[in-house]
């Protein structure tokens, strides 16, 4: 019988994580680079490993993930929602939990757009009355 994987996506910003959850024994490969080559951040690790600490099921499951988009700390962010969705797929149970720590609600914010007329998003040109 073949093995129960999970697979779901993730974003976060302009980020986008395709995660695949399978059982093994912990490892975390993401765009077939393990995460400490991938991540040089341990913040960023963390953020990654964050609804798995939160489950307390790190060593339980592999995970996969291809993430493409917007910077390192937007792509950490993804990956943590989709690892997120797809332990919410394998246990319904968890959600709770994850919810609580903030894990499964998408992150809205967006970079605004400049405007015209503007110098930028919010920042005017410099007014004078003459």
């Amino acid at each position: 019988m073949a093995e129960v994987t999970h697979q779901t996506v993730g974003r976060r910003k302009t980020s986008v994580a395709r995660v695949r959850l399978m059982p093994g024994s912990g490892k975390v490969i993401i765009n077939d680079q393990a995460m400490d080559d991938y991540f040089g951040s341990e913040t960023l690790r963390m953020i990654v490993k964050q609804p798995l600490e939160a489950t307390k099921t790190v060593t339980k499951f592999d995970v996969y993930a291809s993430v493409y988009g917007g910077g390192i700390t937007g792509q950490a962010g993804a990956i943590r929602h989709g690892i997120t969705r797809a332990l919410l797929a394998h246990d319904a149970d968890t959600r709770p939990t994850l919810k609580k720590a903030g894990y499964v609600t998408r992150d809205p914010r967006m970079k605004e757009r400049k405007k015209y007329g503007q110098k930028g998003a919010r920042k005017r040109f410099q007014f004078s009355k003459r």
